[in-house]
């Protein structure tokens, strides 16, 4: 090692192969257990988290039984308790089964969880939304919206059309709101709007929107994700949007799958993608090596905005290990998390992790836990 140098120290590319940061949170993975995990575990999850310098993570709730209640969320605090490593933050439904029809209890279950999302599936009911989100507003709770208006579907105007009508929503409920990986340029400029009228709102992106566009896309499963890539106009605007404060943070929405139904061409293939373990490596060369912004910046895409917001440890002591220095390529055969479907195959990257710090303990280092 020819340096070490510490976070809060401008990063350039010559005379330093060594960084350290505050470790990462991600507050958009989903783990697939209880339920699926024949693709994610609890304990796959995590290593594959703490392989990418991440000490908190908030799963989804799109899981069987799904979070809607004391008793079906007490199934996956038990797998939890049992063998997450890190800081495990669970999202409880929105709604009943996710079924968008009927709220769920807000105040029971808001000290368990970390806010409450019905992921993959928008609210369609106005009515529904507007109650949940009175009650989140009640109770200081976060609602955390995946936005697809079923009539358009992934379309871009089925995102930025139902965030349009959340948008108001939140405003006249006074809540919490928090959009989740936002991938239009439409979107961008309507959350920029609202939180100049002074809206309560944060949104995230993910490392994907912000490299790649359709452009990039084959006909591979491993870019079949939701929201899709959308146009290079729509990358520019996230881009933009993350430099002018629009966007809060980048999260992953790491979604891992089986072989099987990753390998179906991209039109057969299930929505998803894996990205914890790429997330930092993609975004360093990309954005901070590409001299588009600090690291100091990206730190705080990563990991103190959306442990602020969320309200996740905001001052912890966890830090990861970076070797920026030494190039290397994307293989997914390394991964430790069972999905293996990631867009940045092969791609060479600098940033790879060396080491993960959670509460004074390693947790990962040099490819080991």
């Amino acid at each position: 090692m020819k340096n070490r140098t510490s976070y809060g120290t401008h990063i350039s590319e010559s005379g330093t192969d060594i960084v350290v940061c505050p470790a990462f949170c991600d507050v958009h993975v989903h783990f697939r257990e209880p339920g699926r995990p024949d693709k994610e575990t609890i304990l796959t999850g995590c290593r594959a988290a703490a392989a990418g310098g991440y000490t908190a993570v908030c799963p989804m709730p799109n899981l069987d039984p799904a979070p809607d209640s004391l008793a079906t969320l007490g199934v996956q605090l038990d797998i939890i308790e049992r063998d997450a490593f890190i800081d495990v933050r669970p999202y409880a439904t929105i709604t009943m089964g996710r079924e968008g029809t009927v709220p769920v209890d807000i105040r029971s279950l808001k000290n368990s969880v970390a806010a409450f999302s019905d992921d993959g599936s928008g609210v369609q009911d106005d009515s529904v939304m507007l109650r949940a989100m009175e009650i989140a507003a009640a109770e200081g709770c976060i609602i955390a919206a995946h936005c697809e208006d079923r009539r358009f579907g992934t379309l871009p105007e089925g995102e930025w059309r139902q965030l349009e009508r959340d948008l108001k929503l939140a405003e006249k409920a006074g809540c919490k709101y928090h959009v989740c990986h936002i991938s239009t340029k439409e979107s961008v400029d309507l959350i920029r709007r609202a939180k100049d009228r002074g809206v309560d709102v944060s949104c995230e992106t993910a490392p994907h929107y912000v490299v790649l566009s359709e452009e990039d896309r084959t006909d591979e499963g491993r870019f079949k994700m939701n929201p899709p890539l959308r146009t290079a106009a729509d990358r520019d605007a996230i881009l933009e949007g993350l430099l002018d404060g629009t966007i809060d943070m980048i999260a992953t929405d790491h979604a891992p799958h089986t072989e099987e139904e990753k390998s179906r061409g991209f039109e057969g293939s299930a929505f998803g993608i894996v990205g914890l373990e790429t997330a930092f490596p993609v975004l360093y060369t990309a954005l901070v090596r590409g001299g588009v912004m600090s690291l100091e910046k990206l730190v705080a895409f990563m990991g103190t905005a959306p442990r602020r917001r969320f309200g996740i440890d905001p001052d912890t002591e966890d830090y990861a290990v970076f070797d920026i220095a030494s190039p290397y390529r994307i293989d997914s055969g390394t991964f430790l998390s069972k999905g293996r479907s990631t867009p940045f195959e092969g791609m060479e990257v600098y940033g790879r992790c060396l080491k993960t710090v959670h509460n004074g303990k390693t947790v990962y280092e040099a490819g080991n836990l």
